[in-house]
């Protein structure tokens, strides 16, 4: 399946009720991790045209190694409640920074990264990876983007 341009609605409800759609749509019966990682950070890329990285790490021991993603390159591996991604981790909860730079510990790739997110993949109680999105722009994720990412994620549950 190739991909389908989209035009998503401003308003945060309709605009996540259509991203789901779309991710649902392009996971169909795929079965593969990495297939599914990979479509849905692609999708989730061009969702979000301000994001300058969208992507995964994924748990491998006591780190988080990377996994598919959208963006430039990226720290290969992240310690246990290092930066954002291994906060969230350790914390078992989503983080939303409106700046990195005033994060204690963020792990900085790309100097124009201003604001990130990142949301734990859950497998009932145990976190498997963490899906990690930076912007350009300070601010650019907020709440309402945590909750409909925390619930388009679902959908990613290793098979």
């Amino acid at each position: 399946m190739s991909y389908i341009p989209v035009e998503y609605p401003k308003e945060k409800p309709e605009f996540y009720a259509m991203l789901r759609r779309q991710l649902a749509l392009y996971m169909g019966e795929e079965q593969n991790l990495t297939a599914r990682l990979a479509n849905t950070s692609a999708v989730l890329a061009q969702a979000f045209p301000d994001a300058n990285w969208t992507g995964f790490y994924l748990v491998d021991g006591d780190s988080l190694v990377v996994g598919p993603f959208q963006g430039k390159p990226a720290v290969s591996r992240i310690g246990f409640g290092k930066g954002v991604c291994g906060t969230a981790w350790a914390q078992r909860k989503s983080q939303v920074v409106e700046e990195v730079s005033c994060f204690a510990g963020h792990i900085a790739c790309d100097c124009d990264t201003h604001a990130e997110i990142v949301i734990p993949l859950w497998d009932g109680e145990n976190i498997w990876g963490v899906l990690d999105m930076d912007s350009v722009l300070p601010g650019y994720f907020t709440d309402q983007d945590r909750i409909g990412l925390e619930e388009a994620v679902k959908l990613l549950r290793p098979c």
